[in-house]
């Protein structure tokens, strides 16, 4: 019940706590009693009012604070930690206190001089997952905090928190920028993300369309030969975010990125764009495509020649003309198609029934749409690969066929190709004729990271270990950001410890 001494407000939400508490205690209780009373004096009081915080609740082993901006809050527990972490230098290994920090900005509850809601809540449950002598911080502060800091954010994903309804974005804090050596490497030609477009169409439901304009353009851009283009799974890692280009360009270690929008009203569609140097912040070119839904692959081949022309290279026509590809004829296939996609790249199982729906339906409306083919046989790879179907051996024939019908239509589609491929080694097993097809789809397309990925598993079946480890480091170049990279490091891993035992 809502009182008079109630309010809402919005506020920077510090939870910490000490790690190993009872552990401690257990050990040598007024010794850690005494011990945390002196951190608290010399080290924790006296830094959060420097920043203008408020302790507000404590507990035998951890403390709530408030504090104005995230600024302040981020910057008293790097002030913290870095305090804790002089203390612990000549402290015996068994009693060193270390404290874990996290820190949220959110609408909270005052009553009196307590405070209550998800604000307060998502602090404390993103301080309980975050390593000790660390600090973590959710998206919504990385948003807030822009460039203020001279601090290195490195994305943790979309973290499941304990009683918090909606997955939240999670970042560690890094006291003091990392060297450059622990970027990616720019490589030795053009580089370029293409991050998520803005969906200005003010309907949510138009963010699979605006995704998939993007994913399209990623794939034109991709066939050029002499162009480093990353992944679509990392640059997506950005969506919705404010990015600082230039810290994207560290991050993913490409020069360039293109950045924009898609407005897509009944039959009228509007693309803008530009290009922007990451070293400099440079704008290169900024431009607007306008025309009807029939042009949206036109309009697309138009903003993927005003990339490679701003760039500065000589157009290779071949690979132009290759890239303008019509993936169908069909504009209602092709939006079942980009609906798959979203689906696909929701890494659910509910996101994965839908996708395959949709893909179905695609093929229902283009018996010769290769790449939905090759994206429904994906579909049962990924349910294999996160274990949530059920009777597989009764869907090897199916995915089989889906498989050899993508081959059979997309001979020089290497979207088709590679995710056919990935099926046959995955699901059917037959892992020479699908690194067969993944070189092929390379040919046609060196950027494809889940195609390097998809050799790599092969290789190693095949007992082609150096060669996996090459393909495998090439994915995760390509993707180092990739909500999957846990599926890269576990085949790398793998490939590294079969070599060793033999």
């Amino acid at each position: 019940m809502i009182n008079s001494t109630t309010q809402r407000r919005l506020a920077a939400i510090l939870a910490a706590d000490v790690v190993g508490y009872s552990r401690l205690m257990g050990q040598d209780e007024a010794g850690t009693l005494g011990a945390l009373k002196a951190v608290r004096t010399d080290v924790i009081d006296p830094k959060v009012a420097e920043h203008g915080g408020r302790i507000f609740n404590t507990t035998g082993d951890g403390f709530l604070a408030e504090f104005p901006s995230v600024v302040s809050a981020v910057s008293c527990a790097v002030e913290i930690q870095r305090g804790m972490q002089q203390r612990n230098e000549n402290a015996p290994q068994d009693k060193t206190i270390q404290l874990r920090i996290g820190i949220n900005l959110g609408d909270i509850i005052v009553e009196g001089e307590d405070m209550f809601g998800d604000g307060v809540n998502v602090a404390a449950r993103i301080e309980s997952i975050t390593p000790p002598g660390e600090v973590a911080i959710s998206g919504t502060v990385r948003d807030h905090l822009g460039t203020r800091l001279d601090l290195y954010f490195e994305d943790q994903g979309e973290k499941v928190l304990k009683n918090i309804e909606r997955p939240v974005r999670v970042y560690l804090v890094h006291r003091g920028k990392i060297s450059s050596a622990a970027y990616p490497k720019l490589p030795d030609k053009p580089s370029i993300a293409v991050l998520p477009f803005q969906n200005m169409s003010n309907d949510p439901e138009q963010d699979y369309f605006a995704d998939g304009v993007v994913e399209e353009i990623i794939t034109a851009l991709s066939h050029m030969r002499w162009l480093f283009v990353i992944a679509r799974n990392s640059s997506f890692t950005y969506k919705g975010r404010a990015v600082d280009v230039k810290q994207v360009g560290l991050e993913l270690g490409v020069r360039y990125v293109l950045e924009g929008s898609v407005r897509k009203a009944g039959s009228q569609i509007r693309i803008t764009g530009q290009l922007i140097d990451t070293s400099t912040g440079t704008h290169l070119w900024a431009d607007r495509f306008d025309g009807n839904l029939e042009d949206v692959f036109d309009l697309q081949d138009q903003v993927t020649a005003r990339v490679v022309g701003a760039l500065g290279t000589k157009l290779q026509q071949v690979e132009i003309e290759r890239a303008k590809r019509k993936p169908t004829e069909s504009l209602d296939a092709y939006d079942h198609s980009l609906r798959g996609l979203a689906g696909v790249h929701q890494w659910t199982r509910e996101g994965n029934i839908e996708a395959l729906s949709h893909f179905r339906r695609a093929i229902e409306l283009d018996p010769n749409f290769a790449a939905a083919f090759g994206m429904a046989a994906r579909c049962y790879a990924q349910r294999l690969g996160f274990g949530w179907g059920t009777n597989h051996q009764q869907k090897v024939a199916e995915v089989e066929q889906l498989s050899r019908r993508a081959i059979e239509l997309g001979k020089d589609d290497a979207l088709a190709l590679s995710t056919a491929a990935n099926a046959l080694i995955i699901v059917v097993g037959d892992f020479e004729e699908g690194a067969r097809l993944v070189d092929r789809a390379l040919a046609l397309n060196p950027n494809l990271a889940w195609a390097w990925l998809s050799s790599g598993f092969a290789r190693i079946n095949m007992g082609e270990l150096e060669r996996a480890i090459e393909h495998i480091d090439r994915a995760m170049r390509l993707s180092p950001q990739d909500p999957a990279m846990f599926a890269m490091l576990m085949a790398t891993g793998a490939a590294h410890l079969i070599r060793r035992a033999f």
